[in-house]
């Protein structure tokens, strides 16, 4: 499992071009999806929604949202990860919802809406919300890389264009990552990262 899950890793790279010819199948696509959704996210509030586009005129208009990066444009589907906004708010009846399915004492559960009306009135709810979708993105790309599809992770973007292509409500979400999956066009190069003695520090 673990030489697995490395294979992945190095495996998945940021494509920048992708077969226009060869389409990711449906059952792959909704494997990908499943990890996302599976993803672990702060209080257990699931702070992502995906829209999945597929269409070549939508493909067309979100890479000029894209500032013209050509993998948004070959991919055979680009995921758009939103990130919710309202209903992060303390006391939203989506809230009120995501802590009322755990089913716990009533007690408890009037302690977690004061915990977290606590924690997110010390956050930016906007950057919370991106971060936490960037959690569901990586899975979503290891996942894919697992079954040999490549993707690659956006974050530049006009984010007020994007909103328009996919008519998403400013109010109720922001965007938190876009990933286009395909298939490569161009052999990835080998990967270059710092060795892991200067990245951890044991105390």
């Amino acid at each position: 499992m673990k030489n697995n899950f490395l294979n992945a890793m190095q495996f998945r790279h940021a494509c920048k071009l992708f077969d226009e010819n060869k389409k990711v199948a449906k059952t792959d696509l909704d494997f990908i999806l499943e990890t996302g959704r599976l993803s672990p996210s702060s209080f257990g509030v699931e702070h992502w929604r995906f829209i999945v586009v597929q269409s070549a005129d939508l493909k067309k208009k979100l890479k000029s949202a894209c500032y013209d990066q050509p993998q948004v444009g070959t991919a055979s589907a680009v995921v758009v990860i939103l990130g919710l906004k309202e209903d992060l708010k303390p006391g939203s009846e989506y809230i009120q919802k995501m802590f009322k399915r755990l089913q716990m004492p009533e007690e408890k559960y009037e302690a977690m809406l004061g915990f977290y009306k606590f924690m997110v009135d010390q956050l930016d709810i906007t950057w919370w919300s991106i971060s936490q979708c960037h959690i569901a993105g990586a899975n979503m790309m290891t996942s894919a890389a697992s079954i040999g599809i490549d993707s690659c992770p956006i974050g530049g973007y006009d984010m007020k264009k994007v909103k328009d292509v996919l008519g998403v409500d400013s109010n109720k979400y922001t965007v938190g990552l876009i990933i286009p999956f395909g298939y490569r066009v161009n052999e990835q190069r080998g990967k270059t990262r710092l060795p892991i003695d200067e990245l951890v520090e044991y105390r």
